[in-house]
């Protein structure tokens, strides 16, 4: 869902640009002076967008202010939509267990996230790691970021990450997989002082 929101986002955000830079740089070019094309709304710099005649052409229709109002409200539905679902932080609320009896149980993301992270934050060379649950609740994923110390393999790191908190993780919530998205970072250090 997170991919095709993204794909949406980016094709409608291109789209809405495309036509603004289309209509504002034709706009400005007929007003700085070129010459329209005979298809154009405008006929010089000192036409109006809509004349009086064109405004009110429809109004005394019985169908126009319904379609008008109708036509709005689903362009407003549909901006609360994108707004609200580009805002929703997207972290999982809980964990589905399978405890062998066929009823499961329910473990609190958050609860999950916070043993991740202070368990990976216990290797050996990590000054910091951030984990974010995504997913669905019967396949969730991981998100993790750890800033290594400078004298770390990073390669090693994996694989401590991997290996011990990972896979504790996966074994205590009876998970089959558990899929991650590590980033590593390097963290800042002071410099030291040679005398």
């Amino acid at each position: 869902m997170r991919t095709v929101l993204r794909t949406v986002n980016r094709v409608l955000l291109g789209l809405v640009g495309l036509v603004l830079l289309a209509v504002g740089g034709a706009v400005l070019a007929v007003g700085l002076g070129v010459p329209p094309p005979s298809w154009w709304i405008h006929d010089g710099p000192h036409d109006v967008l809509l004349s009086t005649a064109e405004r009110t052409k429809w109004s005394d229709e019985s169908w126009w202010w319904p379609t008008v109002i109708a036509v709005l409200a689903v362009l407003v539905l549909l901006a609360l939509w994108w707004l609200t679902s580009v805002l929703r932080r997207h972290r999982l609320a809980e964990v589905l267990v399978d405890t062998g009896d066929g009823a499961g149980a329910l473990l609190r993301g958050r609860a999950l996230q916070s043993v991740l992270e202070a368990d990976a934050a216990a290797q050996e060379g990590v000054s910091d790691a951030q984990v974010r649950l995504t997913g669905r609740r019967d396949a969730p994923g991981t998100r993790v970021r750890l800033r290594l110390e400078p004298h770390v393999d990073p390669g090693t790191a994996l694989r401590d990450l991997a290996d011990r908190s990972l896979a504790h993780a996966r074994d205590s919530a009876a998970l089959k997989r558990l899929p991650a998205d590590v980033r590593l970072g390097a963290a800042k250090h002071k410099a030291t002082r040679v005398t």
